[in-house]
């Protein structure tokens, strides 16, 4: 077992560092073991896999994945922390040093890494949590699921169901990939600083993806569909398919009800 931090140790660090969470990061550390060993539970990481962590802040979580004697892959964007991560790990988990590799840079950036990862286990912004996670399932072929804990407004939407209030663009794209659950609630106090919203896991476990269908061709008539929600699919989807009447002809030819709404199709139906 390795050591994890506590909130002690967070808030150490982070004043060694001269660090004040920010916003624009979306920087909320977590400071409960617990919390981080029941997301690399949920996650189901084990020794055979290589985990990407986006995000990895002090290194709470990197902690806890070390544990299980994986591979960590963490992607960090904010150069301070980045280079304390070494650090940090030599100190709590020498011995799993050479397990673990850091890169300086922007999720939304990495186009290869330095392994192929099996997994993703992070703690997301919010503001960029949806894009993050499309972004890495569209880049890298070799992950199998991901763990990702997000604000509960945010998962719920990605696991939102057809009909449902919050069903929507990041609903149809996650399933695109796989199967999407929740996977649990998060409380605001296991944060420093605790936000001010409640926070929730949505696990992903990739399938398949359609075929005889190219991606990009469905995705842009899922932004569209959903661009303007309290539009029929026919007038939604007039802009794109040469206008209303076209969208029409398009749309029954598809089996689908010109005035239906994006919010009830699902992916097949898209």
């Amino acid at each position: 077992m390795t050591g994890l931090l506590g909130a002690a140790d967070v808030r150490r660090l982070a004043e060694q560092l001269g660090i004040r969470p920010t916003k624009k990061w979306g920087q909320n550390f977590v400071i409960d073991p617990n919390t981080v060993r029941r997301i690399v539970r949920a996650a189901k990481v084990g020794s055979a896999d290589t985990v990407l962590e986006v995000g990895p802040g002090l290194g709470s979580l990197t902690l806890a994945l070390l544990e299980t004697d994986a591979q960590v892959v963490a992607v960090e964007i904010d150069p301070v922390l980045a280079a304390q991560l070494p650090v940090t790990i030599e100190e709590f988990a020498a011995k799993a040093a050479d397990r673990f590799q850091v890169l300086c840079a922007d999720a939304m950036d990495i186009e290869e890494l330095p392994l192929e990862p099996t997994a993703v286990v992070a703690n997301l912004p919010y503001n960029v949590a949806v894009p993050v996670v499309i972004h890495l399932l569209t880049q890298f072929s070799s992950l199998q699921r991901l763990l990702v804990m997000v604000q509960r407004e945010v998962a719920d939407r990605l696991c939102a169901h057809p009909g449902s209030r919050t069903y929507g663009v990041p609903s149809v794209k996650a399933r695109w990939f796989g199967d999407v659950r929740y996977a649990g609630d998060v409380g605001r106090s296991v944060f420093w600083p605790a936000p001010n919203v409640d926070s929730g896991l949505v696990a992903i476990t990739r399938t398949a993806a359609p075929e005889g269908v190219d991606r990009n061709q469905v995705f842009t008539i899922v932004d569209a569909a959903f661009a303007q929600r309290r539009k029929q699919l026919r007038s939604a989807l007039a802009g794109l398919l040469g206008g209303g009447k076209e969208a029409a002809e398009v749309l029954e030819a598809a089996g689908i009800d010109p005035t239906l709404r994006g919010e009830q199709l699902d992916l097949a139906d898209f």
